[in-house]
């Protein structure tokens, strides 16, 4: 599910540094850095960011508030005690007033701006075609959501020149044993289903296994926020507009489509269902893998799988070659002779950490040795995160199609042993 991001499903988002994942969140360019302006593009300032309250305002409020508190608590200190007695509720009762009120006005405020803005996305969803039935049934009692805001901008960023964690905790954590032992008890159990959806779509079952369990753990926790108002809030909130506008929309259009208003649940960052889909890739690749007429990621294993599977045929998987293999890299291996030479236009970050592509024979040749079955006219990639003496791999084009579901060398290495593991 393309996620232009270093966060695993559920969360994480960043561009500028290859950090490790954070959260179970989903693909789609949701890889901007925390740190990024309320007002990024002129759109942003006239589409409503102005309607949003000026925080620092409201901060001034309340250190003008706190001054009055102390100031009331000294004339009551200064009191005989039988007036204290007497005023002293009325006291409390005028302070907890005082003091409730900026944040109560803040509030007020910040909803009044988040529901004119409201009517920004109705209008650009009618723009697209969106029924006005389902802007009744999903509009009415939307609020903001201060709790999503908190979690986005809780996210790491990382700075051009950040150092990347260690990859191999990362790999003990989320290629666990009990992910491994799920996996394989799933497979077992749904092999003939994981069958034919492996030869109709060319992608292996244990890689549509691996995304969905490193996703939801097989389907165990899949998010229960409203998707409809988490993604009108992060729109709203300005500064990714320009994306949760349009996730926004398109998961009216999912309602236009017959999907249930009660499925629409997920995580903060509004991905949703087994393999933790964005509306506008649930649009695109979502298929009905039953039979029964309903693309449902959210309770049919079939539907799941099938979806799972046209993502990755879409994006490219090449039937028959692996994401890639361990690697054996000799003692002294020079370095300089594997530059890169690749000019990514996305996912940077991502991609300076590998070598120059080199057919597998090449590699062979330099003293790097496949610890797996591969081809030796493979073209490959050599990536050791953690430096020298540490595990190395040697990474295929198929490997590049893994960080389209998620931009992240830690999501996609996990995802891609987690598949081995599985198949074993």
């Amino acid at each position: 599910m393309r996620r232009i991001l270093e966060y695993g499903g559920q969360g994480g988002i960043r561009t500028h540094g290859e950090l490790a994942p954070t959260a179970v969140f989903k693909t789609a360019a949701l890889n901007h850095s925390a740190t990024c302006p309320v007002c990024r593009r002129i759109d942003d300032c006239t589409a409503g960011a102005s309607l949003r309250p000026v925080t620092m305002n409201a901060r001034q409020g309340e250190c003008r508030l706190s001054l009055g508190h102390s100031q009331a608590v000294g004339a009551v200190q200064q009191s005989g005690t039988m007036l204290f007695s007497i005023r002293l509720p009325a006291v409390i009762l005028a302070l907890a007033i005082a003091v409730s009120a900026p944040s109560t006005l803040a509030q007020s405020s910040e909803e009044a701006g988040f529901q004119a803005y409201l009517q920004v996305l109705a209008a650009k969803a009618r723009s697209e075609g969106v029924s006005q039935g389902t802007l009744a049934r999903v509009l009415p009692g939307l609020t903001f959501n201060s709790r999503v805001i908190q979690l986005d901008r809780a996210q790491p960023g990382g700075g051009p020149s950040a150092v990347p964690p260690p990859v191999a905790p990362y790999l003990r954590t989320h290629v666990d044993l009990a992910r491994i032992n799920r996996g394989r008890a799933m497979y077992a159990q749904i092999g003939n289903l994981a069958s034919r959806i492996q030869q109709r779509y060319g992608v292996p079952a244990s890689l549509m296994l691996a995304i969905w369990g490193h996703e939801t753990n097989y389907g165990s926790y899949t998010g229960d926020f409203d998707l409809p108002r988490s993604l009108a809030t992060l729109a709203y909130e300005g500064r990714r507009r320009e994306l949760f506008a349009k996730e926004f929309v398109a998961v009216l259009k999912m309602v236009d489509r017959g999907v249930p208003r009660e499925r629409l649940k997920g995580s903060w960052a509004g991905a949703f269902g087994n393999p933790q889909f964005l509306p506008s890739v649930y649009l695109r690749t979502a298929v009905d893998g039953d039979g029964d007429g309903d693309s449902d990621i959210w309770h049919s294993q079939a539907d799941t799988l099938a979806s799972i599977a046209n993502y990755f045929r879409d994006a490219g998987w090449r039937p028959g070659e692996p994401w890639g293999t361990r690697a054996s890299v000799p003692a002294g291996f020079n370095w300089a002779g594997a530059d890169r030479k690749l000019n990514a236009p996305t996912c940077a970050a991502v991609h300076a950490r590998h070598s120059a592509w080199k057919t597998i024979g090449e590699w062979r040749r330099l003293g790097v040795t496949p610890q797996g079955d591969i081809r030796d006219d493979t073209l490959a990639s050599l990536f050791q995160p953690d430096g020298a003496g540490t595990p190395a791999y040697l990474l295929t084009g198929n490997y590049r199609v893994i960080l389209q579901y998620n931009c992240s060398n830690y999501y996609a290495l996990s995802v891609g042993l987690l598949a081995d593991e599985i198949a074993r």
